[in-house]
């Protein structure tokens, strides 16, 4: 499939390295959550540094989510 863009993640390329802890994935994407709450909608370089770390530690969590065996 072509596009015009880069994707933020390409599963196919990215592989997930270290699974955390759930509670450290947790209390990670809490964190971040709060920290990217406070970017400025307005600049799209502090949207785009937000989508960048809220999907890492999103996928975090739900990798830590599934090593846990939680909503499967």
């Amino acid at each position: 499939m072509n596009t015009s863009y880069t994707p933020l993640h390409n599963p196919e390329t990215e592989a997930h390295g270290i699974v955390p802890p759930l509670e450290q994935a947790i209390d990670r994407a809490r964190k971040v959550l709060d920290e990217k709450a406070q970017a400025n909608i307005h600049d799209q370089d502090a949207m785009i540094r937000a989508a960048y770390g809220l999907h890492y530690v999103l996928h975090d969590l739900l990798a830590a989510l599934d090593a846990e065996g939680v909503g499967r």
